[in-house]
């Protein structure tokens, strides 16, 4: 079994920081790709970030030059760093992984608030 958990939200001001961080677990799972996703207040999940196996990313159009993901492999720890942060991030983020043989896998989200 493989678990993820999440770690790092919070309440920010805006243009504040925050870095979230993913820890995986798991019998030595193979990781793959890695994401995280996002839901604001009345909206639907979106996708923020992606980082793959062979290092390319993906931030959506929202996020691009505010957030950085990056990842620890030796720790199989997933990472978004969040700058300059408006209220509109305000959100449950969570982290995906795609395990080799297994699927993908979901953490349980944590919540990011900006406000003054």
């Amino acid at each position: 079994q493989v678990e993820l958990v999440e770690s790092g939200g919070g309440l920010v001001q805006p243009g504040g920081s925050l870095r979230l961080s993913c820890a995986a677990s798991g019998s030595s799972p193979n990781f793959g790709d890695m994401w995280w996703y996002r839901q604001p207040p009345g909206k639907e999940r979106e996708l923020v970030a992606g980082l793959t196996s062979s290092g390319a990313t993906y931030y959506g159009d929202a996020v691009k030059g505010r957030f950085t993901i990056s990842r620890a492999n030796a720790e199989n720890t997933l990472y978004l760093q969040m700058n300059k942060l408006k209220p509109e991030d305000t959100a449950v983020y969570w982290c995906k992984a795609w395990v080799q043989g297994m699927g993908d896998f979901w953490g349980r989200g944590t919540q990011v608030t900006v406000s003054s």
